[in-house]
């Protein structure tokens, strides 16, 4: 797994590299960016289910 997210790191600095010198965003760089993204708002969800879950099981009476 380490591979492929390295893999991955690369070749998204190689694309934004590329792309600073040619002033435009590649396909690369908005599929990453939009995989990073995703990956936040996954991350976000399953953090606010589980505070609220924790949250609805506290027994306050």
């Amino acid at each position: 797994m380490k591979e492929i997210i390295r893999y991955y790191w690369i070749r998204f600095s190689a694309s934004a590299e590329r792309d600073y010198e040619a002033g435009e965003v590649s396909a690369t760089t908005i599929v990453m960016a939009a995989a990073l993204v995703a990956l936040a708002i996954a991350v976000g969800a399953t953090i606010t289910a589980r505070v609220r879950d924790k949250a609805n099981s506290l027994d306050l009476g």
